[in-house]
């Protein structure tokens, strides 16, 4: 076997084995985007399931304000009409911003909800209610932390597909970038809140 030969068998080695490493290291990568991906997606389903027993709480409060209930219930049925892969993270940016979009609707109508609740004493005495409020701001806090780490890690993905040795494989291997959630455009401002109590007002505090 002449010297030459070697020398190719030799480099065809350093490449194989460079591509083994570099999908070994993208599908661990790509696994971990998909883990973070499904528990950003267990807070937001907490956060739906939340939803009916708090609509079903206020609902009792004599004259709440009704079209503010009418805004997180169909907030809530957008969001279910979503059709996504719970466990496998976008790779198409529109896709996740149209996600993104519905859920940020949901979270203002919400808002709008609870800041609604203040003018009921009575509602807010409720240990039900009380209960509720509190799994909910948990919960949303929950959402940002997830979402956070969500982007850490698809950074981390981002970057392995772009560095050396592993671009020249990541697109012949079938990997792409993921996008990231984006801030909320107006999500640094509190929601308005335009009361219709349907002719009755709210009992005086």
């Amino acid at each position: 076997m002449n010297k030459t030969l070697l020398i190719v068998l030799g480099v065809l080695v350093i490449i194989i084995l460079a591509a083994v490493g570099s999908y070994n290291g993208l599908i661990g990568s790509s696994q971990a985007v998909d883990s973070s991906w499904a528990q950003v997606q267990n807070v937001y389903q907490r956060r739906a399931d939340l939803i009916p027993n708090l609509v079903q709480t206020v609902q009792g409060a004599a004259n709440f304000e009704k079209s503010t209930i009418v805004q997180v219930t169909e907030a809530r049925a957008s969001v279910g009409k979503m059709t996504i892969n719970q466990n496998q993270a976008p790779t198409d940016a529109a896709q996740l911003a149209e996600f993104q979009k519905a859920q940020g609707q949901l979270g203002t109508a919400l808002s709008r909800l609870l800041m609604v609740s203040e003018n009921y004493p009575d509602l807010k005495a409720s240990a039900n209610f009380r209960d509720l409020q509190a799994q909910l701001e948990g919960t949303e806090n929950r959402i940002t932390v997830e979402r956070g780490r969500f982007n850490s890690i698809v950074q981390e993905y981002n970057t392995k597909i772009r560095s050396l040795p592993t671009v020249f494989f990541a697109g012949f291997l079938g990997f792409q970038s993921r996008p990231y959630f984006q801030a909320t455009a107006g999500a640094e401002s509190a929601p308005s809140v335009k009361f219709d109590f349907g002719g009755a007002a709210p009992a005086a505090k």
